[in-house]
């Protein structure tokens, strides 16, 4: 180091006769640090050294100068670093910001948007399938009441069909009846009550029925009147019996066609279910998809944020060190530009005029 050239060139100086106050100060001065006490050893051992004052004087300034260089290369090299590290903590701060406002702004569109969506669109897949569980019990509840209905119905005819055999019966046993004996009267009561007991349950029929067994009772079958009567009556119960037959068939036509229209209905309905579960179902999967893919986002960003804020506190520590060698450089650069501008000052006030070579 040219600190060294110095501190020999120095030595030349310290063997003139200088006065003995300003000698003893300086001597005083530089033995105040270890660079002095270096600088006044070596003046010892170099005392027998010798040269022009000019070419000592040249060397101080020279050092002088490269020392000043070095302080400024510092100060030049520190003042980018400084400019190079706030540029990239303004950076890292603004990418930790930018991190937070994402993880912030995706968190509140997953809370106040796509979670309650999908519980809206689930709730409402829930609901539909409700209705087509409804339907389809409405549907299974229906054919199994056509289906009694249409049993109800053919008992129902079954038995008016068998009144009206019945009927045709006793119709057939009173043209037989001319002069009818005790037994053929009884016969024809007792297929008047069995007709009776057919439609017991027949509320429409049972006043016709007792009424003709009213009339075939304790009466003069001989009685060309009465018999007439008698058939007259029977015809027009035959007659009431076959109608409430046609009446049936034609109720049960339309039960059939309205049953058929209710399960077509049904059917219909339980179809657009389908059809509105199928587009919920597609709308769920895009609302699954877009939180899944906001929540990897989410979790990338809060990612980012721990790494900008690691790498910031890294820089930070990184530029404190960087800070503190800076400034020790400096203070040294410092000290020894002082003690050469002081040994400088030295060489240019001292006579050397008597010094000896």
């Amino acid at each position: 180091m040219k600190s060294l050239i110095l501190i020999a060139l120095i030595a030349v100086a310290f063997t003139a006769r200088v006065q003995e106050r300003n000698m003893a100060k300086v001597q005083a001065d530089l033995a105040k640090s270890t660079y002095g006490k270096a600088l006044l050893h070596l003046v010892e051992l170099h005392s027998m050294a010798g040269g022009p004052v000019q070419e000592l004087i040249d060397a101080i300034e020279e050092l002088i100068n490269d020392l000043e260089e070095e302080l400024e290369t510092l100060e030049f090299n520190f003042q980018v670093r400084t400019n190079e590290h706030n540029a990239l903590v303004v950076s890292l701060e603004q990418d930790i910001q930018d991190a937070v406002i994402d993880v912030n702004n995706t968190q509140d569109t997953l809370d106040n948007l796509l979670y309650p969506r999908r519980e809206q669109i689930q709730s409402k897949i829930d609901t539909v399938i409700g209705y087509q569980e409804e339907n389809r019990k409405n549907y299974d509840e229906a054919v199994l009441v056509r289906e009694q209905e249409h049993e109800a119905f053919e008992a129902q005819v079954a038995e008016l069909n068998d009144a009206t055999a019945s009927v045709d019966d006793a119709l057939a046993l009173l043209s037989s009846l001319t002069n009818p004996s005790l037994l053929q009267i009884k016969r024809f009561q007792n297929t008047l009550k069995n007709i009776e007991n057919k439609l017991r349950s027949r509320s429409r029929m049972a006043p016709m029925i007792k009424a003709l067994i009213s009339l075939a009772s304790n009466q003069n079958f001989s009685n060309q009147d009465v018999l007439k009567s008698i058939v007259d009556a029977l015809n027009d119960f035959r007659n009431a019996v076959v109608d409430q037959i046609n009446d049936l068939t034609a109720q049960e036509a339309q039960d059939v066609a309205d049953h058929e229209a209710y399960l077509e209905q049904l059917d219909s309905e339980f179809a657009e279910f389908g059809r509105q579960i199928d587009r919920a179902t597609v709308d769920l999967t895009a609302t699954n998809e877009k939180i899944d893919s906001m929540v990897e986002f989410r979790d990338q960003r809060a990612a980012d944020q721990k790494q900008y804020t690691a790498e910031l506190e890294l820089e930070n520590n990184t530029y404190a060190e960087e800070t503190d060698i800076y400034t020790n450089t400096k203070n040294e650069f410092t000290r020894e530009l002082g003690v050469s501008e002081q040994a400088l000052a030295l060489v240019q006030s001292v006579d050397f005029s008597n010094i000896q070579v």
